[in-house]
């Protein structure tokens, strides 16, 4: 593998990382959220990730054309049942009383965002360390 294909993995890691952030502030904003109908209720999204690793074309060497990294195959709701209160007063109520709240779990959110934010700094660590190797390796031949 060469060494510039360090950056496409760690940049798609990094793509994969900042969307797992932008869902966790997404269910993070909606946790406390309600509605009148089961249904309505806001379900929180998943992102879902697979490894990349084939080749292109017929080349000779499999390292020379080769797709590495993380792809992102979507974004899912959650199947978790949402909750239901029982609060008659609430203007988004029911005929029978209750509102429904979202799904979303504040403290699964929160180890998301943490292992999501290592990770992404995990990869620009993997970049930073690839650059200044490239950078020595040019400095050996002055």
């Amino acid at each position: 593998m060469s060494l510039f294909k360090i950056f496409d993995v760690a940049g798609s890691g990094m793509a994969a990382q900042s969307l797992r952030l932008n869902t966790v502030a997404s269910n993070l904003a909606n946790a406390d959220s309600v509605s009148g109908t089961p249904e309505g209720a806001y379900r929180a999204k998943e992102p879902l990730f697979a490894a990349v690793q084939k080749a292109i074309g017929s080349a000779k060497s499999a390292d020379a054309d080769s797709a590495v990294g993380v792809q992102v195959k979507g974004v899912t709701e959650s199947q978790a049942d949402v909750q239901a209160h029982y609060e008659p007063g609430n203007p988004m109520a029911d005929a029978t009383g209750y509102v429904y709240g979202s799904n979303v779990n504040p403290i699964d959110e929160l180890v998301n965002m943490i292992t999501a934010s290592r990770s992404y700094q995990n990869n620009v660590e993997a970049m930073n360390t690839t650059k200044q190797l490239m950078l020595k390796t040019l400095d050996l031949g002055k």
